[in-house]
């Protein structure tokens, strides 16, 4: 079906809900697509699509950010991907660090750290299952890593229990499904669609989960069979398995959630305790004035920040949400009009 026979489908669909129901996407990717495309301007007004902590920078809690500053200001070399760099710090950001003298150097992919001038460097990773496998990969040949990996299914528990947000289906993230495979989203508790990229794949999720609302059957669908496996990526989960645990991890805007990041097996390879006395000083403060945290769980959006688009610009930004491409308020500025 065309995205108008959708929208057309969705708001039949619409006559048969007998109350408004909140969707959420939890992947930037999927946020990129529907601002670009105005998807919740055209939906009902009592389907609301809002957005998650789908986006691994802006998850990146501020006591990382102000860990590996510190140890960038204290001589210690770091790579990491270029978004990284301008996330604020309490202090600083690591591109500020960089400008007063720290070795920080920018990798665009993760076999660039075994080249021999980043060998020696800590590696300041993040993300979901997605690029898991490519920090594993990277500890398995004895890198050192500071790891602020996240996984998805604890927070989307998280945000089920606060009382804040009532969701009723989540649009699933199609790279995420691909390494992790169907079986992550097994016992989610609210009905699911795996969905791609593109406008018409977004609106056929919102058809299958609104479907599934209206009938009250707590399923997944995989909507993205053409990449998305039962047992995904084996190989990748099984050398993530080999060199990483699982630890409990904080979120910005929504404090520690046990058991929700990955950091090395081998103590040698991580850097929070291979460095832990330069470390055990660092102190930890967000800008007060920014809502990142509330944005990030879906409760308020960009525009409700009274810094967006003011004070908090992507080439001024206030919080890690205007960082990143995949961040709520800089999609929201990029597209907003």
């Amino acid at each position: 079906m065309s995205s108008k026979q959708m929208l057309a489908k969705i708001a039949e669909l619409n006559k048969q809900l007998k109350k408004s129901i909140t969707i959420m996407e939890v992947c930037g990717g999927h946020t990129n697509t529907v601002m670009r495309y105005g998807i919740r301007d055209e939906l009902p007004e009592n389907i609301n699509l809002v957005s998650g902590p789908g986006c691994p920078v802006c998850v990146t809690a501020q006591e990382d950010v102000d860990n590996v500053v510190e140890l960038a200001l204290q001589g210690i070399p770091i790579a990491t991907y270029g978004d990284m760099l301008r996330v604020p710090g309490t202090k600083m950001s690591l591109d500020d660090a960089r400008s007063q003298g720290a070795d920080v150097t920018i990798i665009y992919s993760a076999d660039e750290m075994l080249k021999p001038e980043n060998k020696k460097r800590v590696f300041f990773a993040v993300g979901f299952e997605t690029t898991t496998p490519m920090t594993a990969f990277l500890l398995s040949k004895g890198i050192t890593v500071y790891s602020a990996h996240k996984i998805m299914i604890p927070p989307m528990k998280a945000l089920l229990d606060d009382p804040k947000i009532k969701i009723d289906g989540f649009i699933l993230p199609g790279h995420v499904s691909t390494v992790a495979g169907e079986e992550l989203w097994k016992n989610l508790g609210v009905p699911g669609v795996i969905s791609g990229f593109g406008e018409e794949q977004i609106l056929h999720g919102v058809c299958l989960l609104t479907e599934l609302i209206i009938i009250n059957e707590k399923k997944i669908i995989n909507d993205y069979k053409e990449v998305v496996f039962k047992e995904g990526n084996t190989k990748a989960k099984e050398l993530v398995e080999k060199t990483m645990k699982l630890c409990d991890a904080s979120w910005r805007g929504v404090g520690v959630i046990p058991q929700s990041g990955l950091e090395p097996k081998e103590n040698k390879l991580n850097a929070k305790i291979k460095y832990k006395e330069i470390l055990k000083n660092v102190k930890s403060k967000e800008y007060k004035e920014c809502i990142c945290g509330d944005i990030l769980k879906g409760i308020k959006k960009p525009t409700d920040c009274k810094l967006f688009g003011k004070a908090c610009t992507p080439e001024n930004p206030k919080g890690a949400c205007m960082v990143s491409e995949e961040g709520s308020c800089q999609i929201e500025w990029r597209y907003r009009k």
